[in-house]
């Protein structure tokens, strides 16, 4: 299982989190894989160590791959969530409040961030 959380905007316009997983249903040869999802781009940033952002929406629904560092996210609401290497976070709060996040540990944040498709499904599970 690849766990993901989804941070999305609530009715008030408060960000909110949801743990879950990427839906690996599918398989061949012993592997276990989801479908795929349509994406416009593919990018990565490296932040270094102590590494801080003030509270922001994110500026596209995406996916962001964390490869390096720990994190801490905050909502306004005072709601926190960590994401470690190999963690994705599924971001849909791309208006409202937002959320603030920093790293908790002495590695750069290193991740990948793909920019969903119109419409894409990111194959997120609750748990």
């Amino acid at each position: 299982m690849i766990r993901c959380v989804r941070i999305w905007t609530n009715d008030a316009g408060d960000s909110e989190f949801e743990e879950g997983t990427i839906d690996l249903s599918h398989g061949e040869r012993g592997d276990h894989l989801s479908q795929p999802s349509p994406a416009q781009s593919v990018s990565f940033r490296e932040t270094q160590p102590g590494g801080a952002f003030a509270w922001h929406d994110a500026p596209a629904r995406q996916l962001v791959v964390t490869l390096a560092g720990t994190l801490e996210f905050t909502t306004r609401a005072g709601a926190t969530f960590t994401i470690r290497p190999g963690d994705i976070l599924l971001a849909e709060d791309t208006s409202g409040s937002g959320h603030r996040w920093r790293l908790v540990d002495d590695q750069p944040w290193r991740r990948a961030y793909v920019i969903l498709g119109e419409g894409a499904d990111p194959h997120f599970q609750r748990n």
